[in-house]
């Protein structure tokens, strides 16, 4: 008599549009590994990072964090403060350093978003972009600068070498600008923005209960 063939979860395909240089968007990442976490075994899900620039025309020295903020959103420093410290408290309950600092900058992402876009073909585009949220927000390093890309590739097991010809070449850029025009094109205007299965659009850094409540709907939806 034959064995069943053994139950296959059903596939989960998870959009995140995000930028590396966007504090929620990290946040919003581990609040849904939370929820994902409460389902094990559920699904067989998927992430794809897509891309997204905060600051698309920032140049490639960067800004002083503090001065782009107000400029930008009109933020106070006093308001910038209690941000900080919020994320740095939120950052903590969720197993994430923020290390903010006086004088820290932002930077240009868009060379950072061609090579997640190259580890993605090699399979390796969460590692790399939980990477360089790190390297920007935990270890006070340039996101806009190739040379710490490619070592930031490397930490990830990814072959440094060839981050570099990626860069240097400008290989997906015009590929990357594409996926930008479609998510805007879809009204994301604002990251994080997740989208589940390509039906349920969830902004924002939600609590993992918002998560749960779209993931249990592609379950029933799944056994239905």
């Amino acid at each position: 008599m034959q064995s069943a063939e053994p139950h296959q979860p059903p596939p989960l395909r998870i959009d995140i549009v995000s930028d590396v240089v966007c504090p929620w968007c990290i946040i919003g990442y581990r609040q849904l590994q939370r929820a994902l976490a409460q389902l094990p075994g559920v699904f067989a899900v998927q992430i794809h990072w897509q891309p997204f620039e905060l600051n698309p025309h920032m140049p490639p020295e960067g800004q002083e964090l503090r001065e782009h903020l107000a400029q930008k959103y009109g933020t106070s420093p006093q308001q910038s403060q209690a941000a900080r410290q919020r994320l740095t408290e939120l950052g903590d309950s969720l197993g994430f350093h923020f290390d903010y600092y006086d004088g820290m900058r932002i930077y240009n992402t868009f060379s950072a978003h061609q090579l997640l876009h190259w580890a993605g073909e090699q399979g390796r585009q969460t590692e790399l972009k939980l990477a360089l949220f790190e390297a920007f927000f935990s270890r006070r390093e340039n996101v806009g600068d190739s040379e710490l890309l490619a070592a930031v590739a490397g930490r990830v097991g990814l072959d440094s070498d060839e981050a570099r010809r990626v860069l240097a070449g400008g290989v997906y850029a015009q590929a990357v600008r594409t996926e930008q025009a479609r998510w805007l094109e879809r009204e994301v205007h604002a990251v994080p923005m997740f989208f589940l299965n390509d039906s349920y659009g969830i902004p924002g850094a939600q609590e993992p209960t918002t998560f749960l409540r779209v993931l249990e709907k592609l379950r029933s939806r799944a056994s239905g």
